[in-house]
């Protein structure tokens, strides 16, 4: 491709697809989620190698424009991508476009999909302790009449709270452009989407205080049920202040 044809995600595809060492191509992003394209998105495309191939792609290697970026791996190196990282999320909703092993590449997506038990038993109480502690902390700076510091702790809480929740399901977050496209499809067991979604706005926003004692409730009942009594209790009398009044 020439700078007078630049690269475009279609030819590369043609291209990939005609090169044997490329046992798979994988997308991700906005692409990948029904309905969350514009027209300023890009194609974001994994090249997946086999481990002991070589191939002139690589010559495309982080390759990135406005129409695509690319990410050329090993086999081997696909299977270590978000394990764990930001990436993770970004990879269980993505979508094969190639795939030459039999359906490997689903099954190594599904594992991106879906945390271990104790990976998100581990998670889910880090989580639940800085949710909780960011909670404390808006309450009582609400309290004694520190306004702003109370709203940007409530705001922290949330993305805790998200994580938190996430775990507890054992699925990664989703990054914040996709929650409502990721709750409308796979909403969170036990809980109304609408309700959540519309308490996490007016949290973020305002740092209600009486509305996030309310859905400190909701967690502990959801945190107790999936074994963390712990890290709860540890919180021993600071809880009254965090549940309804």
């Amino acid at each position: 491709m020439t700078d007078q044809q630049p690269l475009t995600y279609d030819a590369f595809v043609e291209l990939a697809a005609a090169d044997p060492a490329v046992v798979g191509l994988v997308l991700k992003g906005s692409q990948s989620h029904d309905g969350m394209a514009t027209p300023y998105s890009d194609h974001d495309l994994y090249v997946v190698v086999a481990d002991d191939a070589r191939t002139d792609l690589t010559r495309f290697a982080d390759h990135r424009s406005a129409a695509l970026d690319l990410v050329i791996v090993t086999l081997t190196e696909f299977r270590e991508a978000g394990m764990p990282g930001w990436e993770r999320y970004a990879l269980a909703r993505a979508q094969i476009v190639l795939d030459r092993l039999d359906g490997e590449l689903a099954r190594i997506l599904a594992d991106k999909a879906r945390l271990g038990a104790d990976e998100a038993f581990q998670d889910a109480r880090g989580w639940l302790d800085a949710y909780a502690n960011s909670l404390y902390r808006s309450v009582k700076n609400h309290r004694d009449g520190q306004t702003l510091a109370a709203r940007l702790d409530a705001a922290d809480s949330i993305r805790f709270l998200l994580e938190l929740l996430f775990a507890i399901d054992r699925r990664p977050r989703p990054y914040n452009k996709y929650l409502e496209w990721e709750l409308a499809r796979h909403p969170l067991p036990g809980w109304d989407t609408d309700v959540l979604l519309r308490a996490v706005d007016r949290v973020s926003a305002t740092g209600d205080v009486p509305l996030q004692r309310h859905l400190f409730a909701l967690v502990e009942t959801a945190a107790r049920e999936a074994g963390h009594d712990e890290v709860l209790d540890a919180w021993g009398d600071d809880l009254d202040l965090m549940r309804p009044q």
